[in-house]
């Protein structure tokens, strides 16, 4: 396998990361496995919207779904995806703190 694949695949669970109800849903699955109605309840919304999301989800290997006759249950696929999550939080905290530096120092100049 070439470094194009490895770089498409990274691509698509970046992509699968890329929305606000996807990472709340990491975010609420690292306590553990919840099922579909339950996930519903918290991040609110359409069932279509979720469903259409989790399933993205999936198929990039972010999460794991385990069916049974009463609900789909939903796990992240590894501990490692809310570690990623959590980096990024951090980078996104960096960021914010170099922005209010920057208008510290404008807002002390003016």
């Amino acid at each position: 396998m070439g470094d194009r694949y490895i770089y498409k695949l990274h691509a698509e669970v970046c992509r699968a990361l890329g929305n606000p109800v996807r990472v709340q849903t990491v975010e609420l699955l690292q306590g553990g496995e919840l099922c579909f109605s339950d996930i519903l309840e918290q991040v609110g919304g359409l069932k279509s919207t979720l469903s259409q999301n989790l399933s993205l989800m999936v198929e990039a290997g972010v999460l794991k779904v385990r069916k049974d006759s009463r609900c789909n249950y939903y796990s992240l696929s590894s501990p490692k995806v809310a570690k990623a999550c959590k980096l990024l939080r951090e980078v996104l905290i960096e960021n914010l703190e170099r922005q209010n530096d920057i208008l510290t120092k404008i807002k002390s100049v003016s």
